[in-house]
Order: structure tokens, then C-alpha cells, then sequence
């Protein structure tokens, strides 16, 4: 990677690391359904007004309505609204932290789904995850009370659908442009979660700080970041771009430290370090200390 490519990928963790931060912010005021509603669609119309400013069209769209409502269903509606629901009783820093999990679930999923072999190396790194997890609910901040056990169970499934729409998203929408189908998510999120929030209105008045939450959260986790990660896959390729889920978590668990005085426990660390070399195992990363550069096999 270039300077500019590497600063891009740590803005794009630094983002999206920073949602968690923002959710935790905001849900208290706007509600889990209200708040990705918001979302949602300001980011659609964000991303509209720089399609028709940069005169770029959303091929693929309309011939293709029913796979964007799967994807933003389960790449943006479902898993936001899920983290949305866990961030009220746990930390964004713990969110951040099982968010890691993604790229499991993404194997899970090919090897149900694809009937993709899964190997010893990448059994292995599936165990080591469940381990992670454990490690995660075991010595995590805070009591195992029933709401923080359901939150986790929540987060978990928003990790699962991840997976679930990375897998979809790659062999069915591979022939529509990337930038198109981040436009075509988020209108399809938004038509999920429009109606449903119209029956779950915030609380009146919305503080200052939750607006200026949603605001950042569309317009920068979102949208910007969105254009970010597909600047990426067009210089450096999906593989590498997809390495910013290492460094989610890091910047997650960071903001909350820094803006919400959240703990960072030793539970938390051990259990993010065992999820992370469950990743690396389910990948088939390896590390070249001669040429510092990580490389992946098949």
C-alpha cells in the first residue's frame, strides 16, 4: 500500500470504529429503530446528491430490486438496528470488540451456504473464536446480567448477517458497480426501517448531542466511509481493503476510552487478541517479518 492508501484505511477503522461511540450516543434519545431509520436515510440522500453532482448513474438498481432489499437488510438495516439494540446495555467498546467476529461468520456462511470446504487450519480458527467470545463474555466489563447476555447474543446475530450479506453480495451482485450497491443498501434499509420507526418516535426534545451523533453517523460512518472502503477496493483490491476489520475494534474500543471513559479490561484485550488470531487462522493470513507485509492463502 502507498502512504495515501494506508492513511485511507486507518480513516475507514477510525470511522467506522467511531460508530459505535456514536450509536451509544445517540440510541438512549432516538430509540435502536428510530436512530438506523435516521441513518439510514440521510445517508441514501448524501450518497443520491454525490451520484447526481459527480453525474454518475446507479446502474443495476431497479433490474435488481429484490437482492437490494436482501443487502440492505442484512448488510445495513438488520445488523444496525441489532447493535443499536445491545449498545443500551452494553459498552460501545464491547460492541466494537464482538464485531470482530464478522469475518467467522462470513466462512460460516460460504461452508453452509457454497458448500466451501473449511479445512483444519480454518476449523481450528472457528474454535479459537468460539474461545475468543467466551473469553469475552466471561471477563468483560460489567455484570452477566440477562440483559447483557441478550445484547451479546444480539451482536453476535448482527455479525451473522454481516457474513450472510458479504457472501450474498458477492455472488449476486457482483455484476453491479460497488458504488451503486452502496446507494441501493441503504435505500433498501431505509425502506425497511422507515415504517417501523414511524411507530417507535424518540422522546421529545432530542438533546444537541444525540442530533449531532445521528448527523456524524450518516454522514461520516456511512456515507463517507462507504466511499472510502470502494476508493480502497479499487486501488488495493477487496482482500486487503476487507483489513480493516482488524482495526475496527481498536479504534472502537479507543473512542469509547477517550469520549465515554469506558473500561478497557483485560478480558477485553485477551478476548479481541483470540478473536484476531481466530481471524488470521480462518483466513489463512500469514506474517512476513522480511518484507513486513501480511499475505493470504487460499
Amino acid at each position: 500500500m502507498t502512504f495515501k492508501q494506508l492513511m485511507a484505511l486507518l480513516v475507514l477503522g477510525a470511522l467506522w470504529g467511531g460508530s459505535y461511540l456514536l450509536i451509544r450516543v445517540a440510541v438512549p434519545a432516538f430509540g435502536p429503530i428510530g436512530l438506523m431509520a435516521a441513518r439510514v436515510s440521510i445517508a441514501a440522500v448524501l450518497l443520491w446528491v454525490g451520484f447526481r453532482i459527480t453525474g454518475r448513474r446507479a446502474d443495476g438498481l431497479a433490474a435488481n430490486w429484490k437482492r437490494i432489499l436482501v443487502i440492505g437488510a442484512t448488510n445495513s438495516a438488520i445488523p444496525f438496528t441489532l447493535i443499536a439494540m445491545a449498545e443500551v446495555h452494553v459498552s460501545a467498546s464491547l460492541a466494537a470488540v464482538v464485531g470482530a467476529t464478522v469475518p467467522l461468520f462470513g466462512v460460516l456462511v460460504g461452508a453452509l451456504w457454497l458448500r466451501q470446504p473449511v479445512g483444519a487450519r480454518r476449523a481450528a480458527g472457528l474454535v479459537l473464536g468460539v474461545a475468543g467470545v467466551a473469553m469475552l463474555v466471561g471477563w468483560g466489563p460489567g455484570a452477566l446480567t440477562r440483559d447483557t447476555m441478550v445484547s451479546l447474543g444480539a451482536l453476535l446475530l448482527s455479525s451473522a448477517s454481516y457474513g450472510f450479506s458479504g457472501v450474498f453480495a458477492k455472488h449476486k451482485l457482483s455484476h453491479i458497480p460497488s458504488a451503486s450497491i452502496a446507494l441501493g443498501q441503504q435505500l433498501g434499509a431505509a425502506a425497511w426501517l422507515i415504517i417501523p420507526a414511524l411507530f417507535n418516535p424518540p422522546a421529545l426534545p432530542i438533546a444537541v448531542n444525540a442530533l449531532w451523533a445521528v448527523a456524524a453517523l450518516a454522514a461520516l460512518c456511512t456515507s463517507l466511509a462507504f466511499l472510502i472502503f470502494f476508493y480502497l477496493v479499487s486501488e488495493v483490491g477487496a482482500v486487503r481493503a476487507q483489513t480493516v476489520t482488524y482495526l475496527i475494534p481498536v479504534f472502537g474500543m479507543a473512542w469509547g476510552a477517550i469520549f465515554l471513559n469506558e473500561p478497557i479490561t483485560g478480558g477485553m484485550v485477551a478476548g479481541f487478541s483470540v478473536i484476531l488470531a481466530s481471524v488470521l487462522l480462518v483466513n489463512g493470513v500469514t506474517l512476513s517479518v522480511a518484507g513486513f507485509r501480511a499475505t493470504r492463502t487460499p
